[in-house]
C-alpha cells in the first residue's frame, strides 16, 4: 500500500524514523521508546496492528514485529492474544521502590517495613556469636551441607507459615527479592510467560524484565486472582507458570481463600504450572491458612523471607523446591551468590529455634494491630482495605484523582506512600489507590503525624 494513503488515516501511532540507522527495528523501537516518555504515546493507548503499521511505514511485518518485542521485554508494551498491543499501565512508573537515599524530609509510609522491637534481640544474639571461640568461621564461604541444623531451622519456620515441608527440599538464599530472581533464572527461558496478579510485587517486575520474561496480568475477583481467568490465559497465553501471594498479597492486602487455593493448584496440575509461592508475610497470621503449596507441593517454589517478618536488613531466606527444579535453581542461587553469609544464616537459624523467635513473631504482631487501630481512628470515612494484622493497607481514593497523582500530592506534605501505578502489570487499568505501610514509621508519632496528613488530604479531595 503506498504510504500517502494513509495521509488522512486515523492512527494511533504515526512514527518518523531516520531509515539511515541500521538495524531499523532498533530505530523504530527506540523511536518507541521515546514517544512513551516524552508522554506522546499515552499508558493504556492501543498501537497500530502490526501489518497496518509495517504498510504506512513501508516495512516488512518482520521488521514492525521485532521492534515491539524489544519493547515488551522491557515492559513498555503489553500484547494480548485477540485484543491487541497495548502501552503498558506501568510504562512510565518506578518500580525500584528502595531509593539510594532515603529524603529526610518525608514520613516512611511506602516501603512494607515491620517494627523495630526485633532489632534489641538480633544484636545481643549476634554479640554472643561473636564471642565464641570460633568466631571467624562467621566471615568464610558458607556450605549449606555442613550446617543441616540450620535446615531443620528452616523447616521450624516454614511449617509455622502453613505448610509441612522436609530438609532435603530446602535452599538458601539473599533474601526473597534473591530467590525470586534464581527461580525465574532457573526454570525460564527469556520469551516465557508467567501469570501474575493484575496489580503485583514490583521485586517481581524488575526481576522478569531483566530475564526478559513476560508478565501475563490474570484479572482479579473478590480481591483474589480469579481462577477462571486463570484457566482462559492458560488456553490464549502458553503460560509457563505463575507467581502468587496468598497471604497479605501485596499490593493490596488481600488474603486468598482456602478455596480459591485448592482451585488455583487444581489448574496448575492441569495445565502443567509451576507456582513461586511468595510467602514473605506468611508470619503474621494468627491462624494460618494452608499454603498453596499444600495442595501441589510437586508444583510449587515456596519462598519464606524474614525481611518482613524479623528485620530488613536479616537477608535470608528458605526455598522449598520440588526434586524436579531443584538443581536448576540451586544453580542460579550459585551463580548469582556463590553462598549466603554464614553470619547471616546462622543469626537466622539461633533466633527461630530459640524461643526468642515466637516472642518476636508476638511482639511484632501486637504492635501491628496497635498500629492498625490509630490508621482506622484517621481513615475511618475511607475504604482502607487489609487486615489489623498486616504492616500494610491498601487505601482506595477518592473523586478521579489518580495513585501518581496522590502519591506527588502527599509526598509534598511530608508523607512517602506508593501509588497503585507501580505494582500495575502490563495493560491492566490501575486501581485509584494507593499502598500505605503500617509499621514503616519509626514511632506511634510518626504514624499519626503521617495519618493526619494523608486524612487533611484525602478530606480536601473528597
Amino acid at each position: 500500500m503506498p504510504v500517502n494513503s494513509f495521509e488522512n488515516y486515523p492512527m494511533s501511532w504515526k512514527p518518523l524514523i531516520d531509515r539511515t540507522k541500521k538495524p531499523i527495528y532498533k530505530s523504530l523501537a527506540k523511536q518507541l521508546r521515546e514517544d512513551i516518555a516524552h508522554g506522546v504515546l499515552l499508558p493504556g493507548t492501543k498501537l497500530p496492528p502490526q501489518r497496518e503499521l509495517a504498510d504506512y511505514l513501508d516495512l516488512n511485518v518482520s521488521t514492525i514485529s521485532k521492534a515491539f518485542k524489544v519493547c515488551e521485554s522491557k515492559g513498555l508494551l503489553s500484547a494480548t492474544v485477540g485484543n491487541g498491543t497495548f502501552i503498558s499501565y506501568d510504562a512510565l512508573a518506578n518500580a525500584y521502590l528502595l531509593e539510594d537515599m532515603k529524603p529526610n524530609h518525608l514520613i516512611e509510609m511506602g516501603a512494607t517495613l515491620p517494627d523495630n522491637d526485633s532489632y534489641h534481640p538480633l544484636m545481643e544474639e549476634l554479640k554472643g556469636m561473636l564471642k565464641e571461640p570460633n568466631y571467624e568461621k562467621w566471615f568464610s564461604y558458607g556450605r549449606q551441607g555442613e550446617n543441616l541444623w540450620q535446615k531443620d531451622a528452616a523447616v521450624k519456620l516454614i511449617q509455622r507459615g502453613g505448610y509441612e515441608t522436609t530438609v532435603d527440599h530446602i535452599l538458601f538464599a539473599n533474601g526473597g527479592q534473591n530467590a525470586i530472581a534464581a527461580t525465574l533464572a532457573g526454570i525460564c527461558q527469556p520469551g516465557d510467560r508467567i501469570g501474575v496478579d493484575d496489580h503485583t510485587y514490583p521485586g517481581l517486575k524488575t526481576a522478569a524484565s531483566m530475564l526478559n520474561i513476560r508478565l501475563v496480568p490474570i484479572k482479579s475477583e473478590n480481591g483474589e486472582m480469579s481462577a477462571t481467568a486463570l484457566e482462559l490465559a492458560c488456553k490464549k497465553e502458553n503460560l509457563k507458570g505463575i507467581y502468587v501471594i496468598p497471604d497479605y498479597h501485596n499490593p493490596t492486602a488481600s488474603r486468598m481463600s482456602i478455596e480459591n487455593r485448592r482451585k488455583i493448584a487444581g489448574i496448575a496440575k492441569r495445565c502443567n504450572l509451576f507456582i513461586i509461592e511468595d510467602a514473605a508475610y506468611h508470619l503474621y497470621n494468627e491462624k494460618p491458612l494452608p499454603a498453596l503449596a499444600s495442595f501441589v507441593p510437586e508444583k510449587t517454589i515456596y519462598i519464606a523471607s524474614l525481611s518482613k517478618s524479623i528485620a530488613p536488613g536479616l537477608r535470608m531466606a528458605y526455598v522449598a523446591v520440588p526434586n524436579k527444579f531443584k538443581e536448576q535453581i540451586s544453580k542460579a542461587l550459585y551463580n548469582l551468590n556463590v553462598s549466603v553469609s554464614p553470619l547471616l544464616a546462622e543469626l537466622a537459624a539461633r533466633t527461630i529455634v530459640s524461643k526468642q523467635f515466637e516472642v518476636l513473631i508476638e511482639k511484632h504482631q501486637e504492635q501491628t494491630l496497635c498500629r492498625n487501630k490509630i490508621v482506622h481512628q484517621y481513615l475511618a470515612d475511607y475504604p482502607c482495605l487489609g487486615y489489623e494484622t498486616g504492616i500494610f493497607r491498601w487505601l482506595l481514593l477518592p473523586g478521579k484523582i489518580t495513585g501518581n497523582e496522590f502519591e506527588s500530592l502527599a509526598a509534598r506534605r511530608g508523607v512517602q506512600v506508593y501509588a497503585a501505578e507501580r505494582f500495575v502489570v502490563g495493560n491492566s487499568c490501575p486501581e485509584r489507590a494507593v499502598r500505605i505501610a503500617v509499621c514503616a514509621p519509626k514511632t506511634m508519632e510518626d504514624l499519626e503525624q503521617g495519618l493526619n496528613i494523608l486524612k487533611h488530604l484525602l478530606d480536601e479531595l473528597n
